[in-house]
């Protein structure tokens, strides 16, 4: 009892370090909250963290596309590319992407551990997303919409090393993208029933999700060496077929140290990743089965890889 009590009289200056921290937290993390609500960053994250890292991502995304579609392809450098130049190209558009912000640290980021950064778990999340996307349903842009990579390369699973880290800097621009504007809309429609919201949310993913995988197909049309059987098929239906990768993911995606009193784990994020990356491959899988090639039947051999042992 008298311990108690000359703790409880104990000035300011002597509580735990510990309790400031959780203190400054707590109050950190209202403030947040009290700024998303207020509308005044209707854009940004609510998080600190988060905030920081999806302006990394943003501001980081002219490095590399400018490297890939403002010089290499206009240029035609790639028609000197061997294996190695690729994979290189590849590794010099991705590989920053972890070194920056480990070695700058933010200061938002400042008294975090490492694996509390927003940008690690985001970097993970989209790491295994994107993986998963090239092992895997890259065999059915082979199979169902009739694609083909002819540049020289180091391959896994018979698709190019290259795809995998390029990849990864793409869905990261496109991911954060998808979660700015969903903030956006949402303060938009906040006045409006639960149900309105969801549909006008839906249908937002959904034209976002089409438009993004369209314009992705139509940026690397000037590169000659990733094919399909038809082209024009490519860009109408095709895109659909892409779009469904983000139809799923974006709304997944955003979840991630959205709230500020609800900070993910990795092990939370990864698990949350590899559910997006199952889920896709189900509604691929269901449109090879149901609707099949979006290419001719007698045209089904010409240009095609082999895909998967799965499929026919």
């Amino acid at each position: 009892m008298t311990t108690n009590t000359a703790a409880a009289g104990l000035p300011q200056d002597r509580i735990s370090g510990e309790q400031r921290q959780g203190r400054k937290r707590s109050r950190e993390m209202g403030a947040a909250e009290e700024e998303y609500r207020s509308g005044s960053s209707l854009w940004l994250a609510p998080t600190p963290s988060k905030r920081w890292g999806e302006l990394f991502f943003l501001f980081y995304t002219p490095f590399w596309l400018t490297l890939c579609l403002g010089i290499v392809v206009p240029y035609r450098l790639y028609e000197s590319f061997s294996e190695l130049e690729y994979l290189l190209l590849s590794l010099v558009s991705a590989v920053p992407s972890f070194m920056i912000p480990t070695i700058l640290v933010g200061k938002e980021d400042g008294g975090k551990h490492w694996k509390d950064r927003y940008w690690v778990k985001a970097s993970l999340w989209i790491s295994i997303f994107s993986y998963v996307g090239n092992y895997f349903w890259t065999h059915y842009f082979f199979t169902v919409l009739g694609a083909s990579y002819t540049f020289p390369s180091w391959k896994m699973n018979n698709v190019p090393h290259t795809t995998f880290f390029l990849t990864h800097v793409c869905f990261l621009f496109y991911h954060v993208t998808s979660n700015m504007t969903l903030r956006r809309l949402r303060h938009s429609i906040s006045n409006l029933s639960k149900l309105n919201q969801l549909i006008i949310q839906a249908v937002w993913i959904l034209l976002l999700s089409y438009f993004i995988a369209f314009l992705e197909t139509l940026a690397i049309a000037n590169f000659p060496y990733y094919e399909f059987v038809d082209r024009s098929a490519m860009y109408r239906v095709g895109s659909l077929f892409y779009a469904i990768y983000f139809i799923v993911s974006f709304p997944m995606f955003i979840r991630l140290d959205e709230k500020p009193n609800d900070s993910w784990s990795l092990s939370r994020a990864a698990i949350d990743a590899l559910a997006a990356a199952m889920l896709v491959t189900i509604i691929l899988d269901l449109w090879r089965l149901f609707l099949g090639p979006i290419i001719p039947v007698q045209d089904k051999d010409q240009g095609l890889q082999k895909g998967l042992p799965w499929f026919p």
